[in-house]
């Protein structure tokens, strides 16, 4: 996720260093044609490329809506489970009680709060295409880590055993019915936004979308030196060079919006989300050693923002 408000130059044109290259000798081409060899004829009323470019805008706009629209939804679904998870261990910390095994009911509560923060993590991972289970060992018992290990889907394996733990404690008397179809709502809301993250992750945007206004942006952009050429002369080189930038930064912006768990600068800040849960829901159990800053070991800097 870009941190830093003042994004680098060389970041944003990074990313169509080769298309500007592109641009650049091409108008100059057509420049050198026109003034150089006289081939005047090459020169096509303003009005065509300027149509095909309100065209292209319109394409844009409604691309971009889409992608931001993924973006957002991702967003959404992640202050879901900030927010579902402080309910989780509320709900834990205050339901679960008994007068008999005070020392077994508060193992248990710092047990399934501290599995809480291993799943939030887990998804983080497996969205990103890591490794759901790495690191979760800090979290997590030894019993418990074997068992996520041999599952596929890590995610799963530990709502699994929130709601085993949720069965026994019913069990034992530490919470009635009440209480445990109350923390089980709660279960199913974090599996549905689970399961929302999984369908933006594996929705894919449709390639002959993209690929399409692609080749209309390339088509409008080796048009419109030929539509300024005979208004501007040299100096259309730097308006076709600007006019270009535009489309295709706001292509490239799009593109990167569409997907927000792919470990990019653009992504949603899913590790940073993460320790904000990790930092609150151990302020809750009253254990802040279990809550280690790592923020600058995990940050990989690129010039100057990090991705989290």
């Amino acid at each position: 996720m870009l941190l830093r408000n003042n994004i680098p130059i060389t970041y944003i044109f990074g990313k169509i260093k080769k298309e500007l290259l592109f641009v650049v000798i091409y108008s100059v081409s057509v420049v050198i044609l026109y003034h150089n060899f006289h081939v005047t004829r090459i020169s096509i009323p303003i009005a065509v490329p300027a149509l095909l470019g309100t065209i292209i805008s319109l394409l844009l706009a409604f691309r971009s809506n889409q992608a931001y629209d993924r973006w957002w939804e991702a967003r959404i679904l992640w202050g879901a489970v900030v927010n579902d998870s402080r309910s989780l261990a509320r709900q834990i910390l205050s339901f679960v009680d008994s007068a008999y095994a005070p020392d077994d009911t508060k193992t248990f509560k710092r047990k399934f709060i501290k599995r809480q923060i291993a799943w939030c993590y887990a998804l983080s991972q497996s969205l990103r295409g890591f490794s759901s289970s790495k690191g979760l060992d800090r979290y997590l018992e030894a019993d418990e880590f074997a068992f996520i290990k041999r599952q596929n889907n890590v995610t799963v394996a530990l709502l699994e055993l929130h709601a085993m733990d949720l069965k026994k404690a019913l069990q034992e008397g530490w919470i009635n019915k009440y209480q445990q179809i109350e923390i089980d709502k709660t279960l199913n809301a974090l599996c549905n936004h689970m399961g929302g993250c999984e369908r933006i992750k594996k929705t894919i945007f449709p390639v002959t979308y993209s690929k399409y206004i692609h080749m209309s942006i390339f088509l409008f952009i080796m048009m419109l030196p030929f539509g300024l050429i005979e208004y501007f002369g040299f100096m259309e080189i730097p308006v076709v060079v600007s006019i270009s930038v535009f489309f295709l930064l706001v292509e490239k912006m799009a593109v990167h919006l569409q997907d927000p768990f792919e470990n990019k600068p653009t992504d949603t800040p899913t590790t940073t989300i993460c320790r904000t849960i990790e930092k609150d829901l151990c302020q809750m159990l009253d254990d802040n050693k279990l809550f280690e800053d790592k923020a600058h070991a995990d940050m990989a800097p690129v010039g100057s923002y990090y991705i989290l």
